[in-house]
């Protein structure tokens, strides 16, 4: 009889170990999911904001907070200023850019 109690609590163990794995893996899927969906990278990090480069070629980089852009970069126009990957200004600038008066052209 012991030969069979232990062989009995062994499979519990053993099925109670999986059940165990297969719940935690279906939790941590469910927070990668709700987590993930949310995630908005910024252009630029704490303390910079985003610049362009003049000309059709486009092009950005982000300057510290405070100081003033170097050529060939310029500062976005005002109400014009992508702050996410994928925002409508982030795609906007991707077929337009600044040109050297400062307008707008399609690239």
């Amino acid at each position: 009889m012991r030969v069979t109690d232990a062989t009995t609590a062994t499979r519990l163990f053993r099925m109670r170990t999986r059940v165990m794995i297969v719940l935690a893996a279906v939790g941590l899927s469910g927070l990668m999911m709700t987590s993930g969906c949310s995630y908005v990278e910024d252009i630029c990090g704490d303390g910079e904001y985003p610049v362009i480069a003049v000309g059709g070629q486009g092009g950005s980089a982000c300057v510290p907070d405070g100081q003033e852009p170097t050529a060939p970069y310029v500062r976005y126009p005002q109400g014009k200023v992508p702050k996410h990957v994928d925002d409508e200004w982030d795609i906007y600038w991707r077929s337009h850019g600044i040109d050297d008066r400062g307008n707008i052209i399609e690239t």
